[in-house]
């Protein structure tokens, strides 16, 4: 199902923009499209741990992930980045469309979310499962789709 067919069922409210494809935040920067929609850019990353356990993990766009830190934050062995074949096996995304909307296409729920605190209560920007749109949706909508999915998630002090 497509992200945005499943925000219209749950009754969540959001704004789209389609444009060029993006892969980093710098990109779209360029575009100007975090200026176009309004809200707070987002940036995600696939992560996974030696056993094998994956996370999702979301925070704002200029902060920067010390995989470390965060591992530490949430009591959880090392962290690195998961490879996209997983990305694409548990989530059906690829690199540069990475988003907690992909959360949709893993019905055996083997990644849960991390997201940053500091983004409750803002607008975020963020693709819907392709790099060449991005949607501004709620906080707390995001959390809806979440809840609704049934997926493991954790507010996190980052």
């Amino acid at each position: 199902m497509e992200p945005v067919k499943l925000l219209a069922e749950l009754g969540i409210e959001y704004r789209a923009m389609e444009h060029a494809a993006v892969y980093t935040v710098e990109e779209s920067r360029r575009l100007r499209i975090f200026e176009q929609l309004g809200g707070a850019a987002c940036k995600n990353l696939f992560l996974r741990t030696k056993r094998g356990d994956y996370f999702l993990l979301t925070l704002p766009a200029d902060k920067r992930a010390d995989l470390k830190l965060v591992a530490k934050a949430l009591n959880l062995p090392r962290l690195s980045f998961a490879s996209e074949e997983d990305l694409e096996k548990l989530l059906g995304l690829h690199t540069g469309a990475v988003t907690p909307l992909g959360i949709i296409n893993d019905v055996n729920k083997k990644v849960r979310l991390i997201i940053d605190a500091e983004l409750q209560g803002k607008t975020l920007l963020l693709h819907p499962n392709v790099n060449t749109a991005t949607i501004a949706v709620a906080f707390e909508d995001l959390l809806k789709l979440i809840r609704y999915t049934e997926h493991e998630y954790r507010l996190a002090e980052l």
